[in-house]
């Protein structure tokens, strides 16, 4: 990661002294090629049925991987033909979608690789792209099962589409999260309240905005003609089907299946379903059916009675299948049912229906979160062993959380213990570990597998491991990155690995704490460059940034890590002035009697050091928690930081004033910084409306203590460099607050400025205030002899 920022500056630099010709040439070849794109998309609106599904093949192939410029052209073509135009002669009473089955089909799976996904969410389309997936899964899912013969000889049906854009849809609103966070107590994780209804939320609002800004502008003007995308809002409620499967999901998250109502239209399929997936045990004579009709119909015209049963649409499969999936687990945990026979059926499922998939993953989490079923013992004989390359794999867990700085004790096993995993969770990971891989299966293994991670992470030590262990054996390719995955859980499992880690990522990204003193720091030490085992004596390290931007999700007091981020802030800095010593005045610095001197450490140095430390403190913030996040660290976190006891004198070093100064300036960046990341510095974004109150409440606090209606705890030193810093940075980068900020409070605060001796500081702050701070300002003007 640090060379790729070194290769981008060297290419901005490269790029300023380009000739004008060769810009214009460039220019030229990429409008060249948006042309060429734009004949494929009309190909692909107005061509033959073969023409069509030859040019759709195109736009989703190398049109879609090549440059930024491209990628968003594809990506914006690729989402409109999702939904193509209706047929001026159309009369038929199903929609009209069906008639595109194997055009839409090419789309859906050029689109369902993970790089392609990637694609869309970095150029901000996955909103866009689930408001044009929901009809077709409505539209695909209410219709009765129907197949087409392609051209290379296969047979496409309504469930195959439906599948690819169902799996794909649930991919793209993180469709594991949910059951996991029901268990998480109060702090959830950011983007955990992605939804459907939230994506068709944002895509309104995305396209009834755009071309207002400015920059929507400009991108209007580079966008293709040739797009037009419908500005009419979209709603769950125009989708039935998929709103019912996503009620009956919460359902399912929230409580214990209820019992099904005998004579049920449902039950029938529940029936027809199980002897589907346990033909080899009906025809041993047991059942598995949720019924007992009475009939002495052979094992065979029963297998014949449920093929035509299933001959109902994928919607109804799918309302369905948590009553089979209820009915084949506990069998299983009864006895009645093998581990072997459960994981075959339930790929039988899966192969009937891919979408089912998805049901297996929600039903099977919401059983492991609620705790009820007995453990599986991962033997080898009824379930999979990991014993082959378990020992190995926490080894490799150890060796990559010490290279990062975090000493965790307690990862063993134990010797003896066998391996056990909650029934849900073993099923679930003996049905992953059956499918090959090739790309149908990739794109269902997509949805299953952060599913996988997420249960891990939420059970016990070491169900990681474990899971990583039996895919290791099955993928030996991917041991580096599942183990890298599983050392993840750590953090979930113990707070004190999280606060080594946060102090790692200050230490190597300031270059302090290292013996050898190769490493100055900065960016390309904290994200490194990647992990693998291209390095003699297996893999190498892993940057503590990188590791952190993957276990932030996982821990679960996000407010603990802001605290500890700024005590480690507080730490860094005081590292930063000893550090700027030689180490036989730093050691005199254990003593008391000696203190720390303005020139003894060069100040511009050290305040440079400072501003990179307070810009990590915030970026982690940010990343850990977002505005809701920032909004308790200026409601309650920092005034209950200057309010609290934090001087320089109770840590037994007398490290003088210079310490002190420089924890108040600080803070007053990271503050900022803070800030801006979550309002921005002026009133475009969305955020910035709930600004206004946020800032007046913390700007009241500060003019509250400088009035003296309460002490303050930390060094007066720092409390004055904070104060001024703060406002100073204000004032100078993102005025636009001031304005939203009363009048009274922005006067008492110009008046604590001047107590402090900040006269034109305070001043400056009523200039911003506006045109209603006019009166005040002149009134200081006059009072101070400006």
């Amino acid at each position: 990661m640090g060379s790729f920022y070194v290769s981008l500056v060297q290419f901005l630099y490269c790029f300023t002294v380009v000739s004008v010709w060769q810009l214009n040439l460039t220019l030229a070849h990429v409008d060249g090629s948006l042309a060429e794109i734009e004949k494929i998309y009309e190909i692909a609106i107005n061509g033959s049925g073969d023409e069509k599904i030859s040019a759709a093949s195109i736009l989703c192939g190398a049109s879609l991987v090549r440059g930024w410029y491209l990628q968003e052209h594809a990506a914006l073509f690729i989402s409109r033909l999702l939904l193509p135009p209706i047929p001026t002669d159309y009369s038929g009473s199903d929609s009209y979608l069906i008639d595109y089955a194997p055009f839409l089909n090419v789309l859906l799976v050029g689109i369902s690789s993970v790089d392609c996904v990637q694609i869309f969410s970095l150029h901000g389309m996955v909103p866009l792209l689930a408001g044009q997936l929901m009809p077709i899964c409505e539209a695909f899912g209410s219709s009765p099962p129907k197949s087409w013969i392609l051209t290379s000889g296969e047979e496409l049906t309504c469930h195959a589409v439906f599948s690819l854009a169902f799996t794909l849809l649930l991919r793209l609103w993180r469709f594991h999260h949910p059951p996991v966070e029901n268990v998480k107590g109060d702090a959830r994780p950011v983007g955990s309240q992605l939804t459907p209804e939230y994506l068709l939320l944002v895509r309104n609002s995305q396209l009834a905005s755009f071309g207002k800004s400015p920059n929507d502008r400009l991108k209007a003007r580079r966008l293709s003609k040739l797009l037009k995308f419908s500005l009419q809002p979209i709603f769950m409620d125009s989708f039935p089907k998929l709103k019912g499967w996503y009620r009956q999901h919460q359902e399912c998250i929230a409580s214990i299946l209820s019992g099904l109502v005998p004579g049920a239209p449902v039950l029938q399929i529940v029936d027809a379903l199980l002897t589907m997936m346990f033909r080899k045990i009906n025809r041993g004579g047991q059942s598995l059916t949720s019924t007992t009709s009475g009939s002495s119909n052979s094992s065979g015209s029963a297998n014949e009675e449920a093929s035509i049963k299933l001959k109902v649409p994928a919607w109804d499969i799918l309302e369905a299948t948590p009553f089979v999936l209820d009915a084949a687990l506990t069998a299983c945990a009864h006895g009645r049912l093998s581990p072997r026979d459960l994981a075959t059926g339930l790929k039988d499922l899966a192969d009937f229906l891919p979408a089912s998939f998805a049901t297996i993953v929600s039903y099977f989490s919401a059983e492991v979160t609620r705790g009820i079923w007995k453990p599986a013992f991962m033997n080898g004989t009824d379930w999979p062993s990991p014993a082959a390359t378990l020992s190995i794999v926490e080894q490799q867990i150890k060796k990559i959380l010490a290279a990062t700085g975090v000493d965790v004790p307690c990862l063993a096993v134990g010797g003896s213990s066998p391996a056990m995993l909650p029934l849900p969770l073993a099923a679930l990971i003996s049905l992953t570990i059956t499918y090959k891989l090739d790309k149908a299966s990739e794109r269902l293994l997509a949805l299953v597998g952060p599913a996988l991670s997420s249960l891990a992470a939420s059970c016990s030590w070491p169900c990681t491991p474990i899971i990583a262990s039996l895919w290791a054996q099955k993928v030996k390719r991917w041991n580096d990155f599942l183990v890298f995955s599983a050392s993840r859980t750590v953090f979930h499992h113990n707070s004190d690995a999280v606060v080594q880690l946060l102090k790692s990522c200050f230490t190597s990204t300031l270059g302090l704490g290292n013996s050898n003193g190769n490493s100055s720091g900065g960016v390309g030490t904290l994200l490194g460059h990647g992990f693998g085992s291209h390095v003699l004596g297996g893999m190498s390290p892993v940057a503590p940034g990188i590791l952190y931007l993957r276990v932030h999700r996982s821990v679960r007091d996000v407010l603990f890590m802001v605290e500890e981020i700024v005590s480690l802030l507080m730490l860094s800095v005081r590292d930063i002035a000893v550090s700027g010593l030689p180490k036989e005045k730093a050691e005199k610095l254990k003593k008391t009697k000696y203190g720390m001197r303005y020139e003894q450490v060069s100040f511009a140095s050290a305040m440079a050091r400072v501003k990179l430390a307070a810009s990590l403190a915030a970026s982690l913030v940010w990343i850990s928690g977002g505005s809701g996040l920032v909004q308790s660290l200026f409601k309650e976190i920092l005034p209950s930081w200057f309010l609290s006891v934090h001087s320089v004198e109770r840590e037994g070093v007398n490290y003088g004033g210079m310490v002190a100064v420089l924890r108040g300036y600080a803070l007053a960046f990271f503050s900022v910084l803070c800030g801006t990341f979550s309002w921005g510095i002026d009133s475009s974004s969305s955020a910035s409306k709930r600004r206004a109150k946020i800032l007046d409440s913390y700007l009241e606090f500060l003019a509250s203590a400088l009035d003296g209606k309460f002490s303050i705890g930390c060094d007066w030193a720092t409390w004055r460099a904070y104060v001024s810093g703060f406002v100073s940075l204000i004032v100078r980068c993102a005025p636009r607050w001031l304005l939203e900020v009363d009048l009274n409070v922005l006067t008492r605060l110009s008046n604590g400025l001047r107590q402090l001796n900040e006269e034109e500081l305070g001043l400056a702050l009523l200039e911003s205030g506006g045109v209603n701070a006019m009166g005040a300002a002149a009134e200081l003007i006059i009072e101070g002899g400006f």
